[in-house]
């Protein structure tokens, strides 16, 4: 089969106004719409199916039939570019964001993208978290140098609304009562061990862990943070972030290189 046809077959699956394919015959020759409609619907179902498993918060947000209907529609408009299928869904919270029937529920999209992250986190690869007695072996002139490696795992969200908390709620099965939507909140996601957590991040750590993300040393780090945030509570930070497994490695020379003191 040809790049042409292989992409004619792949749009004739997800599109049911499209023709049947060149070239597509049942048994003895015979007509073979039929067979390929019905080919075509189970596609269909279990990439739906796909992405109720990945997005099961959002499911139960809107309803499984409204769930599905909508994601029909998804996978109309961006069919899968990956045999992988937990890396569907990419560009569902954009989706969402857009979604004309949703605009009254603008967290959603939120909710999708820490989902997601919980997905990444959970297939990323295996590295044991930086742990503390590394970090405390380092001589104090040096800590403002230091430089940290992120663990394959960590992800950061930030959402204007309360997207941690309904996340949190939903996976957990727990009402919504008392959550209040419009409430900014920022979610970190980590698998410092076997399981995925899903934090949510005071002000002024996001700004503080971006930096140290983005290979800035410590102190610098530090200090842009509590220009910005005076009351950023230093020590509880670091103390957190080793915890929740943020980082694997650090180092006082160069950025992303592993330190044995």
């Amino acid at each position: 089969m040809t790049a042409g046809e292989q992409h004619d077959f792949g749009a004739a699956l997800l599109d049911p106004d499209l023709p049947l394919p060149e070239g597509i015959v049942g048994p003895h020759g015979k007509k073979a719409e039929k067979r390929f409609a019905v080919y075509r619907n189970n596609v269909t179902v279990s990439l739906i199916n796909a992405l109720a498993d990945i997005f099961p918060a959002v499911q139960r947000l809107v309803g499984e039939d409204f769930f599905r209907d909508m994601a029909r529609l998804y996978i109309a408009k961006e069919p899968p570019c990956s045999a992988v299928i937990f890396e569907y869904g990419g560009g569902f919270a954009a989706f969402l964001e857009n979604f004309e029937p949703l605009s009254r529920y603008p967290y959603l999209a939120d909710v999708a993208r820490l989902e997601k992250a919980w997905l990444a986190a959970f297939h990323a690869a295996d590295e044991a978290p930086l742990q503390p007695d590394v970090l405390a072996a380092f001589p104090p002139e040096q800590l403002a140098e230091i430089r940290f490696t992120t663990h394959p795992a960590t992800h950061i969200i930030r959402s204007s609304f309360a997207a941690v908390s309904i996340f949190s709620a939903n996976r957990e099965q727990r009402p919504l009562d008392g959550i209040k939507p419009a409430t900014p909140e920022d979610g970190l996601v980590t698998r410092p061990f076997d399981t995925v957590e899903v934090r949510q991040l005071p002000p002024g750590a996001v700004k503080f862990l971006g930096a140290l993300i983005a290979g800035d040393p410590l102190g610098e780090a530090a200090g842009r943070t509590m220009t910005d945030h005076p009351d950023f509570d230093l020590p509880a930070a670091i103390s957190a972030m080793l915890e929740a497994g943020v980082f694997s490695a650090c180092s006082a020379s160069q950025p992303n290189s592993e330190h044995t003191p």
